[in-house]
């Protein structure tokens, strides 16, 4: 290996071992579900006022949408909403007034069960935003739970955006003993779930970015966070020089991730094309 790959290699294992112990400390903050924001529903002049007390009191305001679309966040395997403690200060601190995160059970077994939660949590939120649509970003195996909703249960026509950083969307092979737990099985190279996303997906309407490090140890090989679909609308961004855990932390994928959010676009200012929606991000 040259002496340029192993230093780079050296500076991201490094990195991930910073952010690893500062990310346990955090762990136990994130096991709480959080407090939900609250509906926004604009003042709205009085209806006539009853003339009897047997008159029915007036039906809720129904919420209006205002502000920006709301962003959910789905963290990874054995993990929770902690992870995304510094992006989700920097979307809300650049311009996005709704930002909330989902904690599956750590009990899940099946990532198409982990899917179906994330549905419900989207109505509700559309339900108390009156947004139509949301955002999501998901990293690692939440990735892959927000792609199943997507594309296998009807959740395109309520996400605009899906971001997904460091996603094993055609498997990974690491940690074999690992096996054990289906949920990793379910991450395995021809599992049954990958099966079924691999399969047709005509018609859908969500944007997807995926973003994928060159060094990322958990990902095996890199590439299988690259998404290759004919039926989807892909952009992949090539993250050079840092690793799996550093990917919801970096603040160059976070302005990356804010600007696929707000634009669709695939990456930050500044970075270069090297094909068919692929950046790569120095």
């Amino acid at each position: 290996m040259e002496l340029g790959k192993v230093t780079a290699l050296m500076k991201a294992t490094a990195l991930e071992i910073a952010i690893l112990t500062g990310h346990l400390v955090l762990y136990p903050s994130g096991i709480v579900a959080e407090r939900l924001s609250p509906a926004k529903t604009p003042a709205r002049a009085p209806t006539t006022p009853p003339t009897t007390a047997a008159t029915e009191p007036p039906a809720p305001p129904i919420p209006l949408a205002q502000g920006t679309r709301p962003v959910v966040l789905l963290h990874g395997f054995v993990d929770n909403r902690s992870v995304f403690v510094l992006l989700r200060r920097s979307l809300l601190r650049n311009g996005r007034d709704c930002v909330e995160s989902l904690n599956y059970s750590p009990l899940t077994c099946d990532l198409r069960a982990a899917a179906e939660l994330l549905g419900r949590r989207v109505d509700e939120i559309r339900a108390r935003t009156g947004h139509e649509e949301v955002d999501i970003v998901g990293h690692s195996l939440g990735g892959l739970i927000a792609r199943y909703y997507v594309q296998r249960l009807g959740g395109d026509t309520r996400v605009r955006t899906l971001v997904m950083l460091g996603t094993p969307h055609a498997g990974t092979r690491v940690a074999p003993l690992a096996d054990a737990h289906p949920l990793v099985r379910q991450m395995r190279p021809g599992s049954e779930v990958l099966r079924e996303l691999a399969g047709p997906a005509p018609g859908c309407r969500t944007r997807f970015v995926s973003f994928w490090s060159d060094l990322d140890q958990v990902m095996v090989p890199v590439e299988t966070a690259s998404l290759d679909h004919p039926d989807l609308l892909v952009h992949n961004v090539r993250v050079s020089g840092i690793g799996h855990l550093a990917l919801p932390v970096h603040p160059t994928v976070a302005a990356g991730v804010r600007e696929a959010l707000d634009a669709g676009g695939p990456a930050v200012s500044g970075t270069r094309e090297e094909g068919p929606g692929a950046a790569s991000v120095a």
